[in-house]
């Protein structure tokens, strides 16, 4: 029996909305809500802030003269940026400021395709006589994505946790409703609050087509990439998988971050690497050799060094 409900909102603003659906059969409401506020909350795509460079700063642990806040006070609130870009490459970003005087996120130069939602964020105090120089990296992403996982060798280079979710908050409210004389349905009011970097009917949308196309998968099911490079070894070609950086195959950070320093940042790198070579890499051993092949053997890759 096809579904038929109604979609109502009830307040929509700039970074809130709350809408009501109803009325759905008894039990829909919790299973709606409870999946779009998951979705929402973790599934929707943004941009963030992710590496930055201060002129005359080597680590976030330093002091900037002229400045009030102390490097890493900074940073913290350079986390706080939200900013709005849906390419699929990663864009630089100046901020040039020469004091005195408070540093907001609207003096971040962007260009035609970024934008920032919150300008009015104070960043720092600059004293007379002192300048800002930063050049930060803004990427796309889902979810969160800690600044341990992309250590830099690069002196200068400061990794930021970023933060892609573009939702903020939701919250979920199921009620009875009526339909004629049966009483037993249900009325579902969904609440969403954003950064203001996406619209919450927008994000509503996005979310429910991201259900669509996962419960698509088990109406008709399409091959997945794990199948089809299941059978392959390390002398075949290993397709995208190859191309999967070390961090990405779910290897313990400790093992990726020795990986990648010693070169074999790649899933083909690493299963054409010698053995003996692994070994040999600082903080790896024959128990890590093991962690490495369970992971690979995950994405459907054999691994003969271990």
């Amino acid at each position: 029996m096809e579904p038929t409900f109604d979609i109502k909102q009830e307040k929509l603003e700039d970074n809130y909305g709350k809408f009501i659906i109803s009325p759905l059969l008894g039990g829909y409401g919790y299973t709606m809500g409870q999946a779009l506020k998951r979705v929402l909350l973790t599934s929707i795509p943004g941009a963030a802030i992710q590496t930055v460079r201060i002129e005359g700063v080597k680590h976030q642990f330093s002091t900037l003269k002229g400045m009030k806040e102390d490097v890493l006070d900074f940073l913290l609130n350079l986390k706080q940026v939200r900013v709005s870009y849906t390419g699929e490459k990663a864009v630089k970003l100046e901020l040039n400021v020469k004091g005195p005087g408070e540093v907001k996120a609207s003096q971040i130069k962007t260009s035609g395709s970024v934008s920032i939602s919150n300008p009015d964020l104070v960043l720092a105090n600059l004293a007379k006589g002192s300048k800002l120089e930063v050049e930060m990296e803004v990427v796309t992403g889902v979810g969160y994505s800690s600044a341990e996982e992309r250590p830099s060798d690069t002196i200068g280079e400061i990794a930021l946790d970023a933060i892609f979710s573009p939702v903020t908050r939701v919250n979920y409210k199921v009620e009875e409703t009526r339909v004629g004389r049966v009483t037993n349905y249900d009325k579902l009011t969904l609440e969403i609050w954003t950064d203001g970097t996406i619209d919450p009917e927008s994000a509503l949308v996005k979310a429910s087509k991201t259900l669509m196309s996962y419960f698509g998968q088990v109406v008709a099911p399409k091959a997945s990439k794990t199948d089809s490079v299941a059978q392959l070894g390390p002398d075949d070609s290993l397709g995208l998988t190859g191309k999967l950086s070390v961090e990405e195959i779910g290897l313990p950070t400790r093992v990726a971050n020795a990986l990648v320093k010693s070169g074999y940042d790649t899933v083909e790198k690493l299963v054409k690497a010698d053995k003996n070579d692994l070994i040999k890499v600082r903080n790896l051993g024959e128990k890590s050799l093991k962690v490495i092949k369970a992971a690979l053997i995950e994405k459907g890759v054999e691994f003969n060094n271990a």
